[in-house]
């Protein structure tokens, strides 16, 4: 698999990562295995977690199968801190709390580094620079190698990146930025994008299918295994189940049918070749999901396939996004 550098830094990762938000949950030790091994062997290094995963789950499932299944040093683990359980303070994004939760996360996974460490959103109630610092601490003392933010804005990512740079040598530049972003979800394109580019963060899209639904399982019914059929899944897919969504599905499946490959693949690839990704991160439900979509590493898009997708997803981007001497 190709590797890219992530964002302006020395840091290779494959071109599509590897999620794991339903491992120990709705994913088992034997199927994890089953899809890092897959992963692996078909030249996969980028593997993202998180300590809410399945309530540190998914880090600890992560941890057993390293070293006996696939070798740490072929791995390249991201994982994100500042969750928490508490329904009046959804993020916490405290020295305090980041720097113990990062603790808690490497003896989960059973590693004394993470590659890459996100902040997983960002906190109103605590200064940024306070979040940042945590950052530095934990790259610092080599806990974590490179540092990198998750579901900030386009202005706080502007905000904290900025930070970074202020003193170089002294804080961590950040290294990657991770949000939702795929043919049905392309808000980061407003100012999210632009920023990154700009200050050269590496995007690692989640939910690259959109959330499933890109691939057109649901285009006429749902089915019984599926994410949308399942209770605590089912909120999580049907803001995309739509009419919007519907008619970029369908322009999906048309372009999939003029090249004689699947939505999965069409869909992934526009993604993964959009200026400024370095990486969409892949949540495989098992190794047959996930080798469907790891083919589509020797397609890449014609120009106007890419074109046609482009103006039928298309948000609405003006003022002030846009020139204003050509509104």
């Amino acid at each position: 698999m190709e590797q890219r550098h992530l964002g302006r830094t020395g840091l290779r990762v494959s071109r599509i990562g590897l999620g794991t938000l339903t491992w120990g949950r709705d994913t088992d030790e034997h199927d994890a295995a089953d899809l890092l091994k897959t992963f692996w062997e078909a030249g996969g290094t980028l593997v993202d977690t998180a300590d809410v995963y399945g309530d540190g789950e998914a880090e600890y499932l992560l941890g057993r199968l390293i070293e006996g299944l696939v070798p740490r040093r072929d791995l390249v683990i991201s994982t994100k801190a500042g969750s928490v359980p508490d329904p009046d303070r959804r993020f916490d994004g405290s020295r305090g709390h980041l720097l113990s939760a990062l603790d808690a996360s490497l003896a989960r996974l059973g590693t004394d580094y993470v590659d890459v460490w996100h902040v997983h959103a960002y906190d109103p109630y605590t200064p940024l620079e306070e979040t940042l610092q945590a950052l530095d601490l934990a790259v610092g003392s080599g806990r974590a190698r490179y540092a990198g933010v998750s579901n900030f804005c386009g202005w706080q990512l502007a905000k904290a990146a900025t930070w970074q740079l202020a003193a170089p040598g002294t804080r961590t530049r950040l290294a990657s930025t991770q949000l939702e972003y795929s043919l049905l979800q392309r808000g980061v394109e407003r100012e999210v994008l632009p920023a990154a580019l700009d200050l050269g963060i590496g995007l690692l899209p989640s939910s690259p299918l959109g959330r499933g639904v890109l691939t057109g399982k649901y285009r006429d019914a749902t089915p019984p295994d599926s994410r949308a059929a399942s209770d605590h899944m089912a909120p999580f897919v049907e803001p995309y189940l739509d009419d919007t969504a519907s008619r970029i599905v369908d322009a999906v499946q048309t372009a999939a049918d003029g090249l004689a490959v699947t939505p999965l693949q069409v869909a992934l690839a526009w993604v993964r070749d959009r200026p400024g990704v370095a990486a969409p991160v892949i949540g495989a439900r098992n190794a047959q999901q996930l080798t469907a979509a790891l083919s589509v590493e020797a397609l890449s898009l014609p120009d106007e396939i890419c074109r046609a997708l482009d103006d039928v997803s298309a948000p609405v981007h003006r003022y002030p996004d846009h020139d204003w001497s050509t509104l």
